[in-house]
């Protein structure tokens, strides 16, 4: 058996997410398995390092099935990208050891999130980005990232209810660039909660509309309360950047 490792990038604003639902054809990992079954005529299970929500994007999501095809991986690559949406594209392909996981073995991940910021909308970016028309300051937005850096209960920035497993996760880095109009904050780090990036990208853009003190972020690692947050800002501005292994 061969064990196969796939970087994705896909444009996720016609699917329900990452992670297959049942009979539903309206997610990546469904589409990729629909077409690897033709292409084997295996029932494979692909594993993908991790899911993202219905209208996140990828550029670099990972995942690997095994299988005992022969075909080359070349072969492999282009029966794929021939077959699959056009909107899912597989945009490198190799052989990896056995005890290769796709989500087990990630050390760590980088998202960025898009902001529009002009009163005019623009066509081209509305499912791609996240459109605010009130003024930003990056400056404060900036400042207040750093906050975040290092290792904390990220809870009060998740959407979970209640869980067992740890909420702790550490931050490497956190940058707010601007090109234009658009606005680009950028977080790595060893892990995310569910919705943890929409969350503080949220709670970076009330610091930067002046609806909140850049203090609030310590409060709210403080406190631990979702509520204590922003608002856990759309899907479409999202990108799953690099998944990391060693």
């Amino acid at each position: 058996m061969k064990n196969i490792k796939l970087t994705i990038e896909y444009d996720g604003r016609r699917y329900l997410g990452w992670q297959r639902l049942g009979d539903s054809d309206k997610t990546i990992q469904g589409k990729i398995e629909n077409i690897i079954h033709e292409m084997t005529g295996e029932k494979i299970e692909i594993i993908g390092s991790g899911r993202t929500d219905a209208g996140t994007h990828a550029r670099g999501q990972v995942a690997n099935f095994k299988t005992a095809s022969t075909m080359p991986l070349a072969d492999m690559q282009d029966f794929l990208n021939r077959y699959l949406p056009q909107d899912i594209v597989i945009t490198k392909i190799e052989e990896v050891h056995d005890r290769f996981h796709a989500r087990y073995n990630a050390t760590g991940k980088q998202y960025s999130y898009y902001i529009w910021n002009q009163v005019v909308p623009n066509a081209f970016e509305r499912n791609r980005s996240y459109h605010i028309a009130e003024k930003l300051d990056r400056d404060l937005m900036e400042k207040a990232g750093q906050i975040l850096l290092g290792t904390h209960d990220f809870i009060g920035f998740s959407a979970l209810k209640k869980t067992k497993k740890s909420t702790v996760r550490t931050i490497e880095s956190l940058t707010v660039t601007q090109e234009g109009r658009m606005i680009r904050v950028t977080i790595s780090g060893n892990g995310f909660l569910h919705k943890m990036v929409r969350i503080i990208t949220g709670t970076l853009v009330e610091i930067g509309l002046g609806h909140m003190p850049v203090e609030a972020i310590e409060e709210i690692l403080q406190q631990k309360v979702r509520k204590e947050a922003g608002e856990t800002v759309p899907a479409q501005g999202l990108y799953l950047d690099e998944v990391y292994y060693k």
